[in-house]
């Protein structure tokens, strides 16, 4: 069994030095990333409007990029319907060679109601956000690997658009579960795949990726997987308002992992975005001290 990459999940309600500094400490700890999510509030099931905002996500990778020098970065996930994908093309590129070519561009078809609904940001009925994911994803990968890009689709036309500079390739991270559509967009356009889980969802969900790949011919082990749950290690914190929590003591979390790894995951995520910078890094720590060093 290949070795497992773990990575960190920083939270964009921090201090911008409290970014930076969790950022370094995990990179100093042995996290081999460090993921920011792309919303602009938190959520709240509805429309409803959140005191709580949250930082611009490639503002902060662009900071992390030039501040922390080893670990992969990335986005989990853009939402494509913040911003037209010529312009996210070229906001990755110009983030990725700040870098020295670590970022993960991951992009999602969008999904969360009250940012869209305050900023005025058309979100629309699920079909139409696949559809329009999709155009997008069309324009991003011509931007990205072609001298020259045409698209003229429902929602964004981009006529002889010249690649945007980037100095290496950029992966792409597509952040689905949707099995009918949603998986064979992943399996069509993915170099990685990512989804919150349990070791049970995971391995269906991962089982329906590879029939989608199967169905058109390509092999599911190029595209690399990851997942992430909230962790309540020993009775800690409570995360009841995630999508997804795993509970117990470290030898169970461990356990749990080993379940996910036999699943096929390739990198664990582990989320500090449910409280402050200091709980993050409590969580971080003993993560990295007492569970890492168990997964071999």
């Amino acid at each position: 069994m290949s070795r497992l990459t773990v990575s960190a999940w920083l939270g964009t309600t921090w201090a911008a030095e409290e970014i930076i500094a969790v950022g370094r400490e995990a990179e100093a700890a042995g996290y081999d990333g460090l993921w920011v999510a792309d919303h602009f509030m938190a959520d709240t099931g509805t429309e409803e409007r959140s005191d709580r905002a949250l930082r611009e996500c490639f503002a902060v990778l662009a900071g992390l990029a030039t501040a922390v020098p080893r670990v992969r970065l990335g986005s989990l996930v853009a939402s494509i319907t913040y911003r037209h994908p010529a312009v996210l093309a070229n906001t990755a590129a110009t983030v990725a060679d700040l870098s020295g070519g670590r970022l993960v561009l991951g992009v999602g078809a969008g999904w969360q109601l009250n940012e869209h609904a305050a900023y005025g940001i058309e979100l629309g009925p699920v079909r139409e956000r696949i559809d329009r994911f999709e155009e997008g994803l069309a324009v991003l990968d011509g931007l990205l690997r072609t001298p020259r890009t045409t698209v003229t689709g429902q929602h964004y036309t981009v006529a002889d658009a010249p690649a945007v500079p980037a100095a290496s390739r950029i992966p792409v991270l597509i952040g689905a579960s949707g099995e009918q559509r949603m998986l064979g967009v992943v399996a069509r356009r993915a170099d990685e795949w990512n989804c919150w889980s349990t070791p049970e969802v995971f391995a269906h969900k991962s089982a329906v990726l590879d029939e989608h790949c199967a169905r058109i011919g390509r092999d599911p082990r190029e595209i690399r997987r990851s997942t992430q749950a909230l962790l309540q290690i020993d009775g800690g914190p409570a995360h009841s308002a995630g999508p997804v929590v795993v509970s117990g003591s470290v030898a169970q979390i461990v356990d749990t992992i080993g379940r996910w790894r036999e699943a096929g995951l390739d990198e664990l995520i582990v989320p500090g975005v449910r409280g402050g910078a200091a709980e993050a890094r409590d969580l971080f720590d003993r993560f990295a001290s007492e569970i890492r060093p168990q997964l071999g």
